[in-house]
C-alpha cells in the first residue's frame, strides 16, 4: 500500500457517502449541497462495516439571474417565458437534509453504500405576477408558504478500487430509486396559493429512476499534504410522471470536486474543497424548464476531527465563488454540513 494509507488512523475511515452530491434532488441548479462529504471523511480500503450521517443547510434567501442579482420587477417584466405575461416571484427555500448511510467493504477493492435522506424543506414565493411590476406584487398579503419533512431519493452505490495496486483508484456505478413523495403530494398550506401542489421541484422525491456513474482518485502529494479528485454524473432514466400534461424529468447533473487534506496532526485533518455542479434544465409539464439549469462553483474549507476509538466528525462550510444561473433561481449565500462517521473494523 503508498504512504497515504499508513499515515493516519483517519484513513481507516471509508467515505460512508459515496456520493459527490449527497442528497440533493437536483431539481434546480442550487438547491443542494455539493460537497464531497468521501473526501471530507478520507478515502479507505480498509475492509469493514461503517455508517455515517450527515446534516446539510442550505438557505437560498437571494434571486440571480445569470451571473448577477436579479429584482422582482426584472423577473416580471423580463420573464423567463415572455408567453405568460408575467412569472413566478420566489421569495426564498430553506433547505435541510438529514443523510443516514451505510457502507460494507467485504475487501479492499469492493464497497456498496445505501444513503438514506431525510428532506425538511420550507418554501416561500409571490406567486405568478403580472406584468408590469407594481410594488403591491411583492406585498406580505401575497406570499404564500408551504413546508415538508419526508423521506427523500435513497441512493445505493456500488465502487470498485482494484485498478491499481494501491487502491486509490475508484470507480463508482449506482441508481438512485424513486422513494420520496412526488408530483404534487405536497401543497401550499398559507397564502393565496393555499391548498394547491408545491412545484414537482421542490417535493422531497423526483419520482425518477437515476443511474449514477462516478469515479475517484487520491494521493499523498507531499509529507504532510494528500490530494483527491472525484466526479460523478448523474441521469434519470426513468420516470413515474410520463403522462402527457403531467410529466416531469429532472435534468442531468454532473459534479466534481477536488482539494487538498493537511494531516500533519493525528486528531484534526483541516481540508480544503473546491466542489463544482453543472445541471441540465428540468424537462416536462410540470418542470420549470427555463429556471432551472446553471454552472456553480463553491470553495469549501472544513475541519475532520477524531473524536475517540473509530468515531469521526467533520464540518465544513461552503462558500459560492462562481454561479451562472439560466432563468431567475433562489441562490445561498452559503450552505453548512456536519457530520460523523464510524467504522466497524474486522
Amino acid at each position: 500500500m503508498s504512504c497515504l494509507f499508513n499515515r493516519l488512523p483517519l484513513l481507516t475511515l471509508a467515505g460512508v457517502l459515496s456520493s459527490a452530491v449527497p442528497v440533493a434532488a437536483w431539481a434546480c441548479a442550487t438547491c443542494g449541497c455539493t460537497l464531497s462529504a468521501d473526501a471530507a471523511a478520507g478515502y479507505s480500503a480498509v475492509p469493514g462495516l461503517r455508517f455515517n450521517f450527515e446534516y446539510d443547510y442550505v438557505n437560498q434567501d437571494r434571486l440571480l439571474s445569470g451571473t448577477g442579482a436579479a429584482t422582482p420587477a426584472q423577473v416580471v417584466n423580463n420573464p423567463s417565458n415572455p408567453a405568460l405575461g408575467g412569472a413566478e416571484i420566489e421569495k426564498q427555500t430553506i433547505n435541510r437534509y438529514l443523510t443516514m448511510g451505510m457502507s460494507y467493504s467485504p475487501n479492499s477493492e469492493w464497497n456498496v453504500s445505501v444513503l438514506v435522506p431525510y428532506v425538511m424543506r420550507s418554501h416561500t414565493t409571490f406567486g405568478e405576477q403580472p406584468s408590469p411590476y407594481t410594488a403591491s406584487e411583492t406585498a406580505a398579503s401575497q406570499i404564500s408558504s408551504s413546508s415538508l419533512s419526508d423521506l427523500g431519493d435513497v441512493k445505493i452505490i456500488g465502487s470498485y478500487q482494484g485498478l491499481l495496486p494501491t487502491h486509490n483508484l475508484g470507480v463508482q456505478l449506482g441508481v438512485k430509486l424513486p422513494t420520496g413523495h412526488y408530483g404534487t403530494a405536497v401543497n401550499f398550506n398559507t397564502g393565496p396559493n393555499a391548498g394547491t401542489p408545491l412545484d414537482a421541484s421542490l417535493q422531497a422525491g423526483t419520482g425518477s429512476t437515476d443511474l449514477i456513474v462516478g469515479a475517484y482518485y487520491y494521493q499523498a502529494v507531499s509529507q504532510n499534504f494528500d490530494a483527491f479528485v472525484n466526479g460523478q454524473f448523474q441521469s434519470a432514466v426513468r420516470h413515474k410522471q410520463d403522462k402527457p400534461g403531467n410529466d416531469f424529468r429532472p435534468g442531468n447533473a454532473a459534479t466534481m470536486s477536488f482539494g487538498l487534506r493537511y494531516e500533519a496532526h493525528p486528531q484534526w485533518v483541516p481540508q480544503l474543497q473546491v466542489n463544482l455542479l453543472r445541471k441540465s434544465a428540468d424537462q416536462g409539464a410540470l418542470a420549470d424548464t427555463p429556471d432551472t439549469a446553471g454552472t456553480v462553483a463553491y470553495l469549501s474549507p472544513g475541519l475532520t476531527l477524531h473524536v475517540m476509538g473509530k468515531l469521526y466528525l467533520y464540518a465544513f462550510a461552503q462558500l459560492p465563488v462562481y454561479a451562472r444561473l439560466d432563468g431567475y433561481q433562489l441562490f445561498p449565500h452559503w450552505t453548512v454540513t456536519v457530520g460523523g462517521s464510524y467504522a466497524f473494523s474486522p
